[in-house]
């Protein structure tokens, strides 16, 4: 199996983990912008670290860049910012699974950005293999014990908070697909690190001054909350790293394609966690994204 594709299921774990913590701390200890704040704050240390812990180990020089790179990864690292904001503030509401669900059409969203903006192109197969998965996630979008119909929730808060993370999310992956190539460096793990750690101390900087203006006091409660935030800041590093790494391999719509096992492994945490019980029109959902997922990798 294909790198990229086994460092987007990482990806997607380390990702579904990640926002298991950050709803336990938005639903009291912070706010959605604080839960934000902690994913990137608690990430930059360790990102710098490894970061130049790789070049001295690599003996490597620093890579040179062009103009562009700032541009992308500056693009890349606000629309993070939105997008992870947006998906925590799904939290609140009651009808999250729906809200959460549609920001999974962020494959198809980052596909249209890729081949506007980079002029990636996925092939047809390709293509309806994402809508396969697409289709997977739509019919887990159903909340239990309801009869509406998926359309019919398209202009709830949440639904607009899922398409709008989606969108966001597409735009931030084709930024840091786009930064990585902008970085003269055949070493894939280079060019992901040292994107990372640029993007992550512009994010915790900027969301800190941010907070710092509009919500005050919360800078504080994120230091308060360190002993469960810093694993989201690891488990966030992890994720980014992960993704970074294969976006310098692959296109980011086949990344984020195999990257729909997220799905799965966030109904999989709920039944660990939380006790919830799997229905038959979920189980099909889970099949259809393991078949996309399963298509992806063996088109490639």
């Amino acid at each position: 199996m294909d790198a990229w594709i086994l460092l987007s299921i990482a990806a997607a774990a380390f990702q579904t983990l990640r926002f298991v913590l950050q709803k336990r701390l938005s639903m009291g200890t912070l706010s959605a912008g604080g839960a934000t704040l902690a994913r990137f704050l608690y990430s930059a240390p360790f990102v710098v670290v490894l970061a130049g812990g790789y070049l001295v180990a690599t003996s490597a020089a620093w890579p040179g860049m062009t103009p562009a790179f700032l541009a992308y990864a500056v693009a890349g690292g606000l629309s993070q910012i939105l997008a992870t904001w947006a998906v925590i503030a799904l939290f609140a509401e009651r009808n999250f699974a729906v809200g959460i669900t549609f920001k999974k059409t962020e494959v198809v969203q980052t596909a249209l950005v890729g081949l506007v903006v980079l002029g990636d192109r996925v092939g047809l197969a390709g293509f309806g293999a994402i809508l396969l998965g697409l289709a997977g996630v739509l019919l887990l979008s159903q909340t239990p014990g309801t009869a509406e119909r998926w359309w019919r929730r398209l202009g709830t808060r949440a639904a607009l908070l899922g398409l709008g993370s989606g969108a966001l999310f597409a735009v931030s992956a084709v930024g840091y697909r786009g930064a990585t190539l902008e970085i003269a460096s055949a070493d894939p793990l280079m060019r992901a690190g040292i994107t990372l750690a640029a993007v992550t101390l512009m994010q915790t900087a900027a969301l800190a001054l941010w907070l710092a203006w509009r919500e005050p006091g919360q800078l504080g409660r994120v230091v308060a909350a360190r002993r469960v935030a810093v694993w989201i800041g690891l488990s966030g590093m992890a994720g980014s790293l992960c993704w970074f790494t294969a976006f310098t391999l692959q296109s980011a719509a086949m990344v984020f394609a195999v990257g729909q096992v997220e799905v799965i492994f966030s109904l999989l945490a709920s039944a660990l966690i939380f006790g919830e019980r799997l229905t038959r029109r979920e189980g099909l959902g889970i099949a259809l994204v393991t078949v996309s997922v399963i298509a992806v990798a063996a088109l490639r």
